[in-house]
């Protein structure tokens, strides 16, 4: 039995009783307070680990006076998955599978910065051809919508606001569709590989992406008409949650919580990658540096994404025919696959073709498969920007054909630090508003 650091195999600990609630009344812990002539005393509460109202297996250790928070403490690693160590043991291409199940709402962003970093130590950043950077941002954008969705639909879930958890979960259904239609799968894709993607647009997938944000346009209205001048609504998160300019700038806050104070910073716009500059959509701020104000920044950004991917289906159904992957067929694995009823593998014809015709194409694919290419000995940053903020991954390379480091700047963890200040002075209710508003993936805090 591993002791408690927080708490000591006692009941008593240096700073009096500590106290772990398990759903019940407030009333009946304080009459439980009352009997034990400790009420005006402070009480240390555990909330958690769980992960109903708290974004993932978070744990939250508040001292509390009455209902207020004198002091929140984050306990973290519940979660965690050793992902970064086991990328140490698998090829480059192979380490994409690993990563994109990191921030699990949003994989593709852990895919595409870690491919980045890659084809910045390959030399290939020139090379990518166009349709699969294309493809990129419109995934990234789709998934930017599905993100935001479910960070408003459970932050209304946990404020009571239930109408708005069932219709967010209701369109993300949707872009989880075009997921599954694109890439075979609806999360961990490991779509975007070094080079490019994995294999280019299935038939009529366009057609679907523009039927879906036809869709969005009308379904989006909907949450404004729910939440933005609700009274109860904004009752609940008005100036819940405070963290202004100066505050998230000592933090490293990045993402929405960092544009809720008004400062317009985002990466798309002020380091591009992925040919970002060449589309047209405004950064989202507002100036009231609370719940409230990330909640409409979110809301804001998906119809920002909702234009970047209108331009993006436009570009792609330009590119009829076009690459995906780059030239270079000792980078370029794998790239031809095909969707059957098993999920996503090689294509019949390249079966044919290694197994039935060129011996030298099956050695080629038998040694990339399992040595993988090797990459010049180097490091590389390349962040990008996710539904959370700034995400980066430092990838350091030997010179083999596995990477000696991979370690991510997860924007998750990062702005967690900000829960004892958003937190510390207000309600005891108020800490899940506060923790909603940050929308912190534990998959990505741990890793």
């Amino acid at each position: 039995m591993t002791q408690d650091v927080y708490a000591g195999p006692g009941a008593e600990t240096a700073e009096g009783k500590v106290f772990t609630v398990t759903g019940q009344d407030w009333d009946s812990i304080t009459q439980g307070l009352s009997d034990e002539g400790v009420a005006d005393e402070r009480v240390v509460v555990n909330m958690g680990p769980q992960h109903p109202s708290t974004h993932g297996v978070l744990r939250l250790i508040l001292e509390l006076e009455g209902e207020t928070v004198t002091e929140a403490r984050c306990g973290i690693g519940y979660l965690h998955t050793g992902i970064e160590k086991n990328m140490e043991y698998r090829s480059w291409v192979q380490g994409v599978t690993f990563c994109t199940r990191m921030d699990y709402l949003s994989p593709f962003y852990n895919e595409m910065t870690y491919v980045l970093g890659v084809e910045r130590l390959l030399g290939i950043e020139d090379d990518i051809p166009e349709k699969a950077q294309v493809m990129r941002v419109l995934l990234m954008e789709l998934n930017r919508i599905s993100s935001h969705l479910v960070c408003i639909a459970t932050g209304g879930m946990e404020i009571g606001a239930l109408t708005v958890m069932t219709i967010g979960f209701r369109e993300r259904e949707l872009v989880l569709d075009l997921f599954e239609l694109i890439t075979g799968l609806r999360m961990n894709h490991a779509f975007i590989r070094p080079g490019g993607v994995a294999q280019d647009l299935p038939r009529g997938a366009l057609d679907e992406i523009k039927n879906f944000i036809q869709l969005m346009k009308k379904r989006l209205p909907e949450y404004a008409a729910l939440c933005n001048a609700n009274p109860i609504f904004k009752g609940r998160l008005e100036g819940v949650g405070h963290l202004d300019l100066e505050g998230c700038l000592a933090l490293g806050m990045t993402g929405p919580v960092l544009r809720s104070t008004g400062y317009g910073w985002d990466l798309r716009k002020t380091q591009p990658y992925s040919g970002y500059e060449d589309y047209e959509f405004d950064v989202q701020t507002w100036d009231t540096c609370d719940s409230y104000g990330r909640f409409r920044v979110r809301l804001n950004e998906m119809w920002e994404s909702l234009r970047i991917v209108e331009q993006a289906a436009a570009r792609l159904g330009q590119l009829e025919g076009a690459p995906v992957m780059v030239a270079d067929k000792k980078i370029a694995w794998p790239s031809q696959l095909a969707i059957g009823s098993d999920g996503m593998g090689n294509s019949l014809d390249h079966i044919r073709h290694i197994m039935g015709e060129s011996m030298e194409a099956l050695i080629h694919h038998f040694k990339l498969v399992t040595e993988g290419f090797r990459v010049p000995a180097g490091q590389a940053y390349v962040p990008v920007e996710s539904p959370r903020g700034e995400l980066g991954a430092h990838v350091v390379s030997d010179g083999g054909t596995r990477p000696f480091r991979a370690h991510f700047r997860d924007p998750s963890f990062t702005n967690l630090q900000a829960t004892s200040v958003m937190s510390e002075g207000g309600m005891v209710a108020d800490v899940i508003v506060a923790i909603a508003s940050i929308d912190p993936v534990m998959g990505g805090v741990d890793r």
